[in-house]
């Protein structure tokens, strides 16, 4: 357990980010669950608004975000170049 004052207080710290980075991790997974399911522009949209606000919030690396973000974007546009082939 902490000794010192300053070692008490960053635990104390530690334990809230560590609450509060859970909390938007699992919103994003909702998010990202229920667009999947719905398949809807709606659904999608605020998908894309919790990936935005978790990498800003360095919860997620931007990187993840944009993956996140491409990986939903195919869930509402057809497979690109597949038109007209039998």
């Amino acid at each position: 357990m902490a000794i010192t004052k300053s070692a008490k207080k960053a635990l104390r710290q530690s334990e809230k980010r560590r609450t509060v980075n859970r909390e938007w991790k699992d919103k994003l997974k909702e998010a990202i669950k229920k667009a999947e399911t719905e398949k809807t522009a709606a659904a999608v949209s605020f998908a894309y608004k919790i990936a935005d606000k978790s990498a800003k919030k360095h919860i997620i690396k931007v990187n993840k975000a944009a993956r996140i973000k491409s990986r939903l974007s195919r869930l509402l546009s057809p497979p690109a170049g597949r038109a007209g082939k039998k």
